[in-house]
């Protein structure tokens, strides 16, 4: 159980049997009267963004969120399948679930899916994932009026940016934080 003193950006809290997650965090103590926190919530759900007052002393249930170890296997239409490593038991997201997860996800990816009661809800990607770049424009050596950069697709279909020298058919590591190259892999 959290009071309002507990409550920072970040803290996943029960609100009305649905799990919300603090985006924004405000104190306030005015000159006269009770001092207060306004904060921004967001449905971990639906992804509704709302704002909300809360005296001091009120109290929240801590969401009833776990964490498991799953597999991508397939997408399949609107919806992707994943394993769960341990158990083995399978269970679908749908497009929205996964959002932006989508550019960096690839058969047999293992990442973390976010449960509430039970239910799958989102997504959490590893850091790094390794993806192939299925078309690039070839680089002119003595070739700098382009920048120090060039356009590639990997094979998700997700385009970045990456240094003239990373040629088509490499492995490239990317951040999945901010979506930017970071290395080439050698394999």
């Amino acid at each position: 159980m959290y009071d309002s003193s507990n409550l920072r950006k970040g803290l996943k809290i029960e609100i009305d049997g649905d799990p919300y997650v603090v985006v924004q965090f405000q104190f306030t103590k005015p000159g006269k009267g009770k001092s207060y926190y306004k904060c921004k919530l967001k449905n971990m759900v639906t992804g509704a963004q709302f704002d909300r007052t809360f005296r001091a002393s009120e109290k929240f249930n801590k969401a009833n969120l776990q964490e498991h170890e799953m597999e991508f296997l397939y997408a399949d239409g609107e919806e992707y399948c994943f394993m769960n490593t341990t158990t083995y038991g399978q269970d679908f997201l749908t497009k929205d679930q996964v959002a932006e997860a989508v550019d960096f996800l690839k058969e047999n990816t293992v990442c973390n899916i976010l449960y509430f009661d039970e239910k799958p809800i989102g997504i959490s990607l590893p850091i790094f994932v390794d993806l192939k770049i299925v078309k690039s424009d070839p680089w002119a050596k003595g070739d700098t009026a382009s920048g120090d950069t060039k356009p590639a697709t990997l094979e998700t279909g997700y385009e970045i940016q990456v240094p003239p020298f990373v040629e088509e058919g490499e492995l490239v590591r990317i951040d999945t934080r901010t979506g930017g190259y970071v290395e080439r892999v050698k394999t």
